[in-house]
């Protein structure tokens, strides 16, 4: 294994919902969807180095019986890295985000805050700090 991406990929219960949040709340570009209009079975964007995939919860169910008629969201927090996390705060708190954690520079060297997303997926954000 020389080379390794990992990239999340969300169950979601509507990802046109999903596709719009993460594009014009989060300011990550559309990448793309399955099929090419919606109702959609998948969606991805980007922004940077990170990518995301959104799932719908019914396909994902027909290919992974395990998951039918499991809860959405969790405790799995999505990690981003970026400049400007409190001008980020900031804009996202005064759109009525929801923040979970609030924004807090940690004994690690990290200044970061969590918000969810409209599934319940949790999203930090953080900003190395001097």
């Amino acid at each position: 294994m020389n080379h390794l991406k990992c990239t999340p990929n969300l169950v979601v219960s509507d990802v046109a919902r999903s596709l719009a949040f993460y594009r014009d709340v989060l300011g990550f570009d559309p990448g793309f969807t399955v099929p090419d209009e919606a109702p959609y079975v998948f969606g991805s964007v980007t922004k940077g180095m990170v990518e995301i995939f959104f799932n719908d919860q019914k396909a994902v169910a027909e290919d992974m019986p395990t998951l039918a008629g499991k809860p959405i969201g969790g405790t799995m927090t999505l990690y981003i890295e970026t400049e400007g996390v409190e001008a980020l705060h900031d804009r996202l708190a005064a759109k009525g985000v929801r923040i979970v954690a609030p924004l807090k520079t940690q004994f690690y060297g990290m200044r970061e805050f969590t918000i969810t997303d409209p599934d319940g997926w949790l999203v930090m954000f953080a900003q190395r700090v001097g």
